[in-house]
């Protein structure tokens, strides 16, 4: 079920604590007040740097989909403000373009200014610089730390004001923020923590953005991540791994997560139908029984909305309300549109789950394909800096590299046949070396503050070198007193059994920060020369190497990761653009590795020869890595393999009905299509529909690809007769099909068969579909299969074209009442789903498939001529760099299938 709450403190100025003006925003005990109307919002956390400024438009318009109207983003100072006075706000850093992508889609923005912000980011987003600010206490009533912070907010201020982006200019943002979740350390602070809360509100007030301030501080009030991205580079906070709450509605790569999305999009739509009562009517609550209660809203004269709430968590329970009686789920809610017709459970899912899959696009699995550079380990005598004692970690790197190497000399002159290094630390890792050979390592975890680390050595007669590389994994992103907290190495000596052999933790250290590799940069293009590359050994392996290779794009526009299952921990570049530190070999409680799989935005890449570069810390293996599209598909049924028995004896049958609409053309070869290229059947007897659209630039060379579609689907049919019904095999069907098929052409197809378990299952090649209806709402829709923009998948003789096996393969379990609606690019690229949800909702006698199939066509065929609309075809042209306006002509066929 899903708890879904908005906690927040509003600031005001000048001691009115109830109501403040700003510009068109204002708000009172109950709600935001918009341009003078009541608002519910729906807000969701979409991080802009966690990102690429190419996957905003899409990420943003999901989001719309998904029914919020508010996004809101943190401020990420560290981001924008790497040195006093240096600011950035390029790229993914582009917090202007990021709130003007907002607007362009006509949603609301809460700016999270801050600037701590927590948010399991490195140094809950302060600059470390700040560190060494003389007498800083962070959070606090501290003037240092006060200068320095009202500066930023300033800063962040006047650049949205300078852009017009406050609501009182015009502009999307409704709210900002101050300071967060800052209940949590206030009490460490003593007096200094509420005279710090009176001053931050203050200072926020006089920047008068026009717009009421607030304060996240609720203990345990969740952030509403809607996209949670991916941690490039070392923005990741302490042991936090690179992948950022994928299990968010819309997942690292920008999928819809099912049916998380779908189920709080319902969720959404059914607050927002009671909306106005919710805001004007009067709340009463009472009790329904002795974990059962009921919250009502109801106006005077009209509307009347009901929360039915069972707060337990094992049981159904009955309840009576109003003279109705009411099943409540366990641990859930039932909505209740004027206070009688349930329209929302949280417990009762309606959307169909699905399932991210990875089809591998290249393996990297030729030693010949790699070369390697092994980092120098260096001795006392190769460092500049030095000490008479063992420094902290974080204050010596200042968060320039998560390395720093200690190492000192002496010599040995005990006797000791089986001597142990000892080492304590505070960080994360540790490595250690003895005369530049590996010892051994070990490493903590996030709930333990420290380790310790123990490894058999060997040592020489006379002088020895010993080189510790202690890492860190991020830095901590909460808690009070950041400025205070230690990092690295506490203790260092070398044990005989229970003997000390020496103590080392106050002697003369040399220390220093960072790879050779790092420093060198040779994770860039340019700098690659600055190390001896040469071609990589794998059977002997070492800690600290670099492996670079090449790879080409893969073709379409899939996201891409790398699968690192067989690396141990470092880092990855490609292009010179970190994708993120890696840990493959941390293990979860259960045993499996914390991630594998990294995301590479296809904005990092080029076409062609792409530089990836790997820095492995332990002894990991590259030739076993590739590189891989992430795609969801499979949709695969929820039900127990009883219910699914059971149903067998009450299979669904389904009513068919179809519309065709050719397009209109000039070409000399009308004579030759006046039918179209698009091609469908129908056939009852085998529970089977099918669409497909010969591709159109067939034109060019005088063939009229209308033929190998009709020719494919006639084939299609013919298959069909040796099937059975309730049973029929898809894949034999269209490769018996596409081996039949004789004419010039190619074609996209999609093909869909109801079967005996009540499940739909569908094979689609290219940019032809499906959706399905439930309730008249979208609960599924098949994805395409695009080389490129306009350039899909397609079945075809040619050596341009593709075979069946590529096809997509989708189950898709249905309900009686459920309605397909199947048809070719004509019908995809020109109508999205809520605008067939309004077709369905409007004709009563959905019994007439033919009716529902010809006004979706003309509905579909209006938009297509109408030169600016916005149309699925204008964004996808949109996302692939074309801005090309309104809607596509093409042939439109569409089927519509209702399942009784």
């Amino acid at each position: 079920m899903l708890w879904w709450w908005l906690v927040a403190v509003v600031i005001v100025g000048e001691g009115n604590w109830l109501l403040v003006r700003g510009g068109e925003v204002t708000y009172d005990g109950r709600s935001l007040i918009i341009d003078g109307q009541r608002k519910i919002l729906f807000s969701g956390s979409i991080h802009y740097p966690r990102s690429t400024p190419q996957m905003w438009p899409s990420l943003i318009e999901k989001a719309k989909e998904g029914g919020l109207n508010v996004i809101q983003t943190y401020v990420f100072w560290n981001l924008h403000e790497p040195q006093p006075g240096q600011y950035d706000f390029s790229g993914r850093y582009d917090l202007v373009k990021f709130i003007k992508e907002i607007q362009s889609q006509s949603l609301y923005v809460a700016l999270r200014i801050g600037p701590f912000i927590e948010s399991e980011w490195t140094y809950g987003g302060f600059p470390f610089w700040l560190h060494d600010v003389p007498d800083i206490v962070y959070r606090s009533d501290n003037e240092p730390f006060k200068f320095y912070m009202q500066n930023f907010t300033r800063k962040i201020v006047e650049l949205m004001k300078s852009e017009g982006l406050y609501a009182s200019q015009g502009g999307p943002i409704i709210l900002s923020q101050i300071e967060n979740e800052y209940q949590n350390v206030e009490a460490a602070f003593g007096e200094k923590g509420p005279s710090y809360v009176v001053w931050a509100a203050k200072m926020a007030v006089q920047l008068d953005t026009g717009v009421p301030w607030m304060m996240c501080k609720q203990t345990d009030a969740p952030d509403p991540v809607y996209h949670g991205g991916t941690n490039f580079g070392r923005t990741a906070s302490a042991y936090v791994i690179t992948s950022y709450y994928d299990q968010a509605p819309l997942d690292e790569y920008g999928f819809k997560r099912q049916p998380k999305w779908g189920h709080l999009k319902d969720l959404h739509a059914a607050i927002s139908l009671c909306s106005t009562t919710l805001l004007q009517g009067l709340q009463t609550n009472f009790s329904l029984g002795q974990l059962q209660e009921a919250y009502v809203f109801e106006e005077e004269t009209r509307g009347c909305v009901a929360f039915l709430v069972n707060n337990d968590g094992r049981e159904n329970a009955t309840v009576q309300f109003r003279n109705l009686t009411f099943q409540l789920l366990p641990k859930s809610i039932s909505i209740l549109a004027d206070c009688e017709k349930e329209i929302f459970n949280t417990a009762k899912v309606n959307t169909v789950s699905n399932e991210r899959t990875t089809t591998t696009s290249e393996t990297f699995n030729g030693t010949d394909r790699w070369e390697e550079y092994r980092d120098d380990i260096p001795n006392f005598l190769d460092t500049s800096l030095k000490s008479n004692t063992l420094l902290e970690h974080m204050n010596t790197t200042k968060d320039k590299s998560d390395y720093l190497w200690y190492t000192f000399s002496f010599q040995h002159n005990l006797s000791c046949t089986e001597p142990v290094l000892h080492v304590e630390s505070l960080g994360h890792v540790a490595h250690a070396f003895v005369n530049s050979t590996y010892a051994g390592a070990a490493h903590g975890n996030h709930d333990v503050k420290g380790f310790t680390m123990d490894v058999p050595i060997v040592l020489n007669d006379g002088m020895n070198n010993i080189s510790i590389l202690s890492v860190m994994v991020g830095l901590p992103d909460s808690g009070a007193f950041l400025e205070r907290r230690f990092a690295g190495l506490t203790k260092v000596e070398i044990h005989c059994g229970e003997i000390v052999l020496y103590n080392f933790t106050n002697y003369e250290w040399g220390y220093q920060v960072g790879l050779l590799g790092e420093k060198l940069q040779i994770y860039t293009e340019k700098d690659l020369g600055n190390a001896n590359w040469s071609k990589v050994d794998i059977s002997t392996t070492q800690p600290l190497t670099w492996y670079k290779t090449v790879f080409d794009a893969p073709v379409g526009d899939d996201p891409i990761a790398l699968e690192l299952g067989t690396m141990g921990k470092g880092e990855a570049w490609v292009n010179g653009q970190s994708i993120g530190r890696f840990w493959v070999s941390f293990q979860t409680s259960d045993g499996n590795s914390s991630q594998t799989l990294y995301n590479v935005p296809r904005s990092f890449l080029k076409p062609y020869g792409n530089l990836l570069v790997i820095l492995e810390e332990f002894k990991g293996d590259p030739v076993q890595i590739s590189l891989d599209t992430i795609s969801v598909y499979i949709i695969v049924s929820q039900e127990t393999s009883m219910t699914r028995s059971t149903r067998l004896h009450h299979s669904f049958d389904m009513v068919m009905g179809s519309f065709y609409l050719p397009k209109q053309t000039k070409s000399k070869l009308r004579h030759r299509r006046r039918h179209g290229e698009d091609a469908h059947f129908l056939c009852h007897e085998k529970l089977t529909i099918g669409v497909a659209d010969g591709v159109g630039g067939w034109l060019k060379k005088g063939i009229d690809s209308g033929n190998y579609s009709r020719e494919l689907l006639r084939n299609s049919v013919t298959a069909l007769d040796s099937e059975s019904r309730g049973a029929v095999n898809l894949r034999r069907v269209l490769e018996e099909a596409f081996c039949m098929t004789k004419s010039e052409g190619s074609s996209t197809v999609c093909i869909i068969t109801l079967g005996d378990d009540n499940c739909l299952t569908a094979l689609n090649v290219g940019d032809s579909g499906f959706m399905l209806f439930r309730n008249s709402k979208c609960v599924f829709q098949s994805p395409s299969q695009h080389h490129g923009f306009n350039h899909p998948y397609q079945l075809g003789n040619s050596e341009f074209g593709d075979g069946p096996d590529i096809a997509t393969e989708i189950v898709v379990q249905v309900q009686s009442g459920d309605v397909v609606v199947a048809g070719t690019d004509g019908l995809i690229d020109n109508m999205f789903p809520y605008e067939i949800e309004e077709i369905l909702s409007r004709i009563e006698d959905d019994k007439s498939v033919c009716k529902l199939a010809r006004t979706i066509a003309k509905y579909a065929s209006y938009n297509a001529t109408d030169r600016y609309s916005d149309s699925p075809f204008s964004r996808a042209s949109k996302l692939a760099g074309k801005n090309r306006l309104g809607g596509k002509v093409d042939d439109i066929s569409v089927i519509v299938a209702k399942i009784i």
